[in-house]
C-alpha cells in the first residue's frame, strides 16, 4: 500500500513537471504573436483550438455523459478562472520579458499552499511551506532587474497569478469529483464562447501560418492542462505547487531563444535556488508519506 501511494506521488510530481515543461511554449508562440493580433485573438485561438481538438476526443470516448458533472459550478468557475488568468498573462508577456512574467505568477504557489490548508482542508507541513518560501525567494531573484523600472504590465502577471491559483485549487478539488477528460472539456467551453463574442469587435484576418500558430497554442494548452488535471488526481495541491518553478527553466531558455533575453548572473542564481527546493521537495515527498503513513 506505502509502495503505491509513493509510486503515485511520484507520478504526480513527474506529470506537473512534464506540463510545466510544455506549457511554456503556448506562452511563447502567444507573445509573437501579440505584435500582430489583439491579445482577445489570441486568447480567442487559445480557447477555440483547445475545445476544436479536445471536443472529439472527449465526445468519442464519453458521448454525451461527459457533461455530466457533480459541481456545474465549480466547472464553470474554473474555466472562467483560467480565462482571467489567461488574459491577464498573455496582456504581461506583450510587454516585458516571458522569465519575469513567469516569475511574477509564480507567486500563486504560496497562495496555494495558503490556502489549500483552508480551501481543500489539506495538511501543509512547515517544510512545505519553507519550501515554497525558498522558491519564492528565487523567483524574486529573477524577476529583480524588472522591477529597477516598473512597468504596469507587473501587475497584470500578479493578477495573473491570484486567478491561477484559484483554478489550481479548483482543479484539485474537481479531480474528486470529475473525469479528467469532463474537467479538460469543461475549462475550454467559457473562454471558447466568451472570446467567440467579442471577435467581431477585434477581429484581424490571420495567414495560414498565423492560425496554424494559434491551433498550436490551444494543442499545447490542452495537453499541459490534462497532465495538470490528471497530476491533481494523486497529490495534494500544496504538495504539488512548488513544483510548477520548473516552467521557469523552459521558459528562459525559449526567451533566449526566440527574443534574445538572456538571464544575468542573478538570474542563474535565482534558478539554481529553485531547482535545489524541487529537489528538495522530491526527496521531502518520500518522507512526508512514511512518517504519515
Amino acid at each position: 500500500m506505502l509502495k503505491t501511494i509513493q509510486s503515485k506521488t511520484t507520478l504526480a510530481i513527474g506529470l506537473m513537471i512534464a506540463a510545466m515543461l510544455i506549457v511554456p511554449f503556448m506562452d511563447a508562440i502567444a507573445k509573437s504573436l501579440s505584435s500582430r493580433f489583439p491579445i482577445l485573438q489570441i486568447v480567442w485561438g487559445r480557447f477555440f483550438f483547445h475545445f476544436i481538438i479536445i471536443a472529439p476526443l472527449v465526445f468519442y470516448r464519453e458521448k454525451w455523459g461527459v457533461f455530466s458533472t457533480e459541481k456545474p459550478f465549480w466547472q464553470i468557475s474554473r474555466g472562467l478562472f483560467l480565462l482571467a488568468a489567461t488574459l491577464c498573462f498573455f496582456g504581461a508577456i506583450k510587454y516585458i520579458p516571458l522569465a519575469d512574467a513567469t516569475a511574477l505568477i509564480f507567486f500563486d504557489a504560496v497562495i496555494v499552499v495558503g490556502l489549500s490548508s483552508v480551501i481543500l482542508k489539506e495538511k501543509v507541513s512547515v517544510s512545505r511551506w519553507l519550501a515554497s518560501g525558498l522558491g519564492l525567494v528565487g523567483v524574486l531573484i529573477i524577476v529583480r532587474p524588472g522591477f529597477e523600472e516598473f512597468h504596469w504590465a507587473s501587475l497584470s502577471a500578479l493578477a495573473a497569478s491570484a486567478f491561477f491559483a484559484l483554478y489550481l485549487l479548483s482543479t484539485r478539488f474537481l479531480s474528486e469529483h470529475s473525469a479528467p477528460l469532463t474537467t479538460l472539456l469543461y475549462q475550454s467551453v467559457g473562454g471558447f464562447v466568451l472570446m467567440s463574442i467579442a471577435m467581431p469587435f477585434v477581429w484581424v484576418t490571420p495567414r495560414l501560418f498565423d492560425l496554424l500558430l494559434m491551433a498550436t497554442i490551444g494543442l499545447t494548452g490542452a495537453i499541459g492542462h490534462l497532465l495538470l488535471i490528471r497530476a491533481f488526481q494523486d497529490a495534494d495541491a500544496s504538495l504539488l505547487a512548488p513544483y510548477r518553478y520548473a516552467e521557469i527553466i523552459m521558459q528562459v531558455i525559449l526567451g533566449f531563444w526566440l527574443f534574445g533575453d538572456l538571464p544575468d548572473i542573478w538570474a542563474w542564481l535565482g534558478i539554481a535556488l529553485i531547482i535545489s527546493v524541487g529537489i528538495f521537495l522530491s526527496i521531502y515527498a518520500r518522507k512526508d508519506i512514511d512518517h504519515h503513513r
